[in-house]
């Protein structure tokens, strides 16, 4: 018969966290203008990508998401993509 204490364990796999792409010395700003900036935080079909995959910060997710918006508005980016 097996004993429970005899059968080894795994240690958890813990992710590294990623730190926010807008954090630090040299990071980008983010413009409702720079349209390529923020193509890269759309998905393919036009909506704006969560933080928790992206790795943004939460006052920056906001910021983003505002930019993104205004640029929406301007036409600078679709709203969606068929």
């Amino acid at each position: 018969m097996v004993d429970i204490n005899q059968i080894p364990t795994r240690r958890p796999f813990h992710r590294r966290r990623k730190t926010c792409p807008f954090s630090g010395a040299n990071a980008p700003k983010i413009d409702y203008k720079d349209v390529r900036l923020l193509q890269r935080y759309i998905s393919e079909r036009g909506k704006i990508v969560p933080s928790r995959i992206t790795a943004v910060s939460q006052k920056k997710q906001r910021e983003l998401a505002r930019a993104i918006k205004r640029a929406r508005f301007l036409g600078l980016l679709p709203y969606v993509v068929k």
